[in-house]
Formats: C-alpha cells, structure tokens, sequence
C-alpha cells in the first residue's frame, strides 16, 4: 500500500508588486509591524512551515520615476523576521538576502544569530543580481558580470557553510569549576581564499540549533538550477503549471542525482495565488475583479512600456495596442525589475495577434498575459489540486501568496488547510520543539566530528 505524500506550505508576504492589491478595503500597511504580526500569526495557525519575506534593495524605477508601489514597503528583512521570532513559537522565518552584495562573514552571523533567536527557525533565500542599477547603491557598483553571479553565490553559499560548521555543538562547556567557557579545541579557525572570498579567523557565533539555517532558492536559470541541485534545501519556483510544474520536478531531480544527492534533500515549492469561492461561478466572478484590481489603468500602460521601451502614457488602455514599434536600441526606461524578453518583436506580435483574434484591449491584454499560476475555485477544487500536484510529483507543496496584506491568508487557512488535514496529506499540528529542517523533514546538519574531517 503506498503511503501519501504529505502537503508542504510556505506564506509569502504580500509586498510591493501588482499581485498585491493595495487599494482593498481591508488592506493595511505594508511596513507596520502589525501587518506582520497578523500575518505570521495567521500563517502559524494554519500550521506553514514558513514565513517567507521579499526583499528589495533599491527603489525601481520607470521612465526616471520611482514605481509608486515601491515608495513604502521595503524594510529590512532581517529585523522583521528577528521581531517576528517575539510572537511566533514553531512557524520557520524564511528571508531573501543577496549574494552579490553582502558579505560571507556579515551575513552568516546574522542569520546564525536569528537561529538561536528562533530556536531553529531561520531560513535564507538566497537571490542573486548582476543588475549595475541596484549595484550603484554599493560600494563596488555593477561590477559583477551577469555570468559569475552564481559563481559567486555558489562560493559565498560554501563560506557561510564553514563559518557555521566551524562551532562543534558543545564547544560551550561553561565549566564553572575550571573556569573554561568554551574548549578551544572544539572550535575550528577558517581559512577560506577563492576567486570571490578571503576569509581568515574565527567565527564569532557559536554553532546554532539548526547547524546551518535552511537554504532557499529561486534561480530558474540553467546556472541556477545546477545551484539549487548543488546547494538549496528549497526551490522556490515560478512553475505552476501542472505540465509545466512536472517537467521542472523532474529536471532538478535529475540534477541532484547527477550530484549524489537524494530528492528528499530538496523540496520544489512554486509561488501559487488563489481565490476561493462558494461556487466555481463565484470564484471566477471574484477572481475577474481581483485581476482588475492588481491590473490598474497605470499599471497596464507601465507593463506595456517595459516591453516596447517607450512612453505609452498617451495611449487609452481600454483601446488597441500600439501601432508603434519597441524601441528596441534606446536606453531601458525600466530599471530594478527583472522582465528579460529575448525575441521582443515575436513577443509583441503574438500580443498582437491574441489581441486582435479574442478582441482585447491594452487593460484586457496586459491582465490575461501578467496572470500567475495560481488556483480558482471552491476550497474543496484547491484542496484536491493541491494534493494532486503533490501526489503527482509535480510540487512538494506551494508558496501561498494572498492578494491582499495582512488578511489575505485569512480564507485559506480557515477552509482549504481543514479539507487537506481531511485528506490525511497535510499535519494537524507542529512537532514541539521541531527546527524548520525537522518540519520541513530536511535531513539534519552533522554536529559532530566529522564536520572538522
């Protein structure tokens, strides 16, 4: 008799993007701690493994104004998580930190500090840019050719590994009879020099309760695929179509075995929306409201422009297409978002050509081509779906993201989380004591010797 796959869940803060539609009556602030709070408390109640948060390091920008979504919204990730270990008690704290402008040593101390904070509970996504806009906020600007930015990650990924496995488990032997505080010859120096990094000395955290927090990762990339294979513990993933979704499965499972890792070392968790509804008519009804929502007037005509790379302000959004061409040689009036498009001519036709055969206007385009995967239906339909992709290899599970902060979460929690628990494929309650790694049924980190071999 094969036994069920079991359903695993992450909640994703709604933040400063078109999924999120700010204008709501229930939306609150996306920067209030109280936001936060009710979210986190609510993803815990409805048993996630983890929280996790965006992040932003610079204000994006179109045609040299700053995006209006992003003028509030952009904390730090590392003080919103370490406030949140105050008033959660088992839920994981996921945050997305970059590669290619932190530090090993810096960053590996506060994410091994916000283990001990949480008993165990932090995770780090781990995001690369070779982006020069959001450099120019560095000291070193957009040095980092595009090609070696997983290289870089790849390495600073190894150094933050041996900073955090330099600590034995019971270097600390407060021995009040001899006075010893911690056995020096349980603690490992590390002498670290690569193409990227020079790291000597010793750490100064000891080891936290987890070894190494969870590592995440959201490449989709051919490079960052092979990073995921390598060194992720979670992939967060774009690909929620079901055929989509199985084809990716199996393409990083085929990738960690070509490494001689087993597929139970990494989950594949895609971002998923969704909208429930008592009916699937109703449902349908309010996902059609939602979308128009999220796709404003502005914010079709600004989707627009990051294709064509011109000025579209004077367009009516409820009319055709532009006739005019993209510009395809100017500047990019978009700077700090990631739309890469490799053949803009064949995409804009093939909008053209779907606007035309279904009669859609620029608004009606932009919300049928921008629409992510997500779930429509009653709670039961995306109970089922869920399961279904899970049972059929093609998820672990899904990132949830709400289309409104903080309540968003709210619905799903109170009557899709009761049908999977039903469907004996989702817990009913947290292990106590349990690590993310523990909840996330992640093999354990080696605390013992063989971490000095």
């Amino acid at each position: 008799m094969s036994t069920q796959r079991q359903v695993h869940l992450a909640a994703h803060f709604p933040g400063v993007n078109n999924t999120t539609v700010w204008s709501d009556d229930r939306a609150e602030s996306q920067i209030a701690f109280s936001s936060f709070e009710h979210f986190a408390r609510n993803a815990e109640r409805g048993l996630f493994d983890y929280l996790f948060l965006a992040e932003g390091l610079r204000l994006r920008e179109q045609k040299g104004r700053i995006h209006d979504l992003d003028v509030v919204g952009r904390p730090n990730t590392l003080a919103i998580l370490a406030a949140l270990a105050g008033v959660t008690e088992h839920i994981g704290l996921v945050g997305t930190l970059q590669t290619t402008f932190n530090e090993p040593v810096e960053l590996a101390k506060q994410l091994a500090t916000l283990d001990h904070l949480t008993g165990g509970r932090a995770g780090w996504n781990v995001v690369t840019s070779s982006d020069a806009f959001h450099g120019a906020n560095f000291r070193r600007g957009g040095f980092l050719d595009p090609s070696e930015r997983y290289t870089r990650a790849a390495e600073f990924i190894d150094v933050a590994r041996a900073l955090w496995d330099s600590w034995q488990a019971d270097a600390i032997v407060a021995d009040r009879r001899t006075g010893v505080f911690a056995d020096r010859s349980r603690i490992r120096d590390v002498d670290h020099h690569g193409a990227q990094f020079d790291v000597t000395g010793t750490f100064a955290v000891p080891r936290s309760p987890q070894g190494h927090p969870v590592i995440v990762q959201a490449g989709d990339s051919d490079e960052g695929r092979d990073l995921a294979a390598t060194r992720a513990e979670v992939v967060f993933s774009l690909h929620t179509e079901f055929a989509d979704a199985q084809q990716f499965y199996a393409d990083v499972t085929t990738r960690l075995e070509r490494v001689g890792r087993s597929k139970d070392e990494l989950h594949i968790l895609p971002g998923a929306t969704f909208v429930i509804g008592d009916t699937t008519a109703d449902a349908e009804e309010r996902a059609r409201a939602i979308r128009r929502g999220q796709v404003s007037p502005a914010t079709a005509i600004a989707f627009l422009e990051q294709v064509w790379n011109r000025d579209l302000s004077g367009y009516d959004v409820d009319g055709p297409l532009p006739e005019v061409e993209p510009d395809l040689d100017g500047a990019a009036i978009t700077r700090g978002r990631a739309r890469h498009v490799r053949d803009v001519p064949a995409l804009v036709q093939g909008w053209r050509d779907r606007a035309a055969a279904e009669r859609l206007s620029i608004r009606d385009l932009v919300i049928e081509v921008s629409t992510r995967g997500g779930f429509v239906g009653t709670a039961s339909h995306i109970a089922a779906e869920i399961d279904r992709y899970v049972q059929e290899r093609a998820t672990d599970g899904f990132v949830v993201v709400p289309h409104t902060n903080p309540y968003g979460l709210d619905e799903f929690v109170d009557t899709v989380v009761p049908i999977l628990q039903e469907r004996g494929v989702y817990r009913r309650s947290y292990d106590e004591g349990a690590t993310l790694r523990q909840t996330l049924g992640l093999p354990g980190v080696s605390t013992s010797q063989e971490v000095f071999a």
